[in-house]
């Protein structure tokens, strides 16, 4: 049976000038070594920043074996925390919603 997919979900306040991107981007260093790497992901996942407001929702789908899952919210964490510029407001596990279903079975299924 594969791995279930996961949700990080993070409510950050980014300063002036940084690039809501360069989240994802922290994210994805801090899972796979670097943004730009080769080979398939340990953790498979998929980074979603939007604007609300006066702040940025950010969503990690990711699938992950059920004793790594833990390991991987940290690390979540630890990128958004070590990211200059960027002000971790709520930081949190969260369920996948419906629309992130099919990617959370594409993610496992890869």
């Amino acid at each position: 049976m594969p791995p279930a997919a996961h949700v990080h979900a993070a409510t950050i306040e980014l300063a002036d000038g940084v690039d809501p991107a360069a989240v994802g981007a922290a994210v994805t260093t801090e899972l796979c070594g670097h943004w730009e790497h080769e080979g398939p992901c340990r953790w498979p996942h998929h980074n979603a920043i939007a604007a609300h407001d006066d702040a940025h929702e950010l969503r990690v789908v990711f699938v992950a074996p059920d004793a790594e899952v833990d390991a991987v919210h940290a690390r979540i964490t630890s990128a958004l925390d070590a990211m200059p510029g960027c002000d971790v407001r709520v930081d949190a596990v969260d369920a996948l919603h419906a629309d992130e279903v099919a990617l959370g079975a594409r993610l496992a299924s890869s």
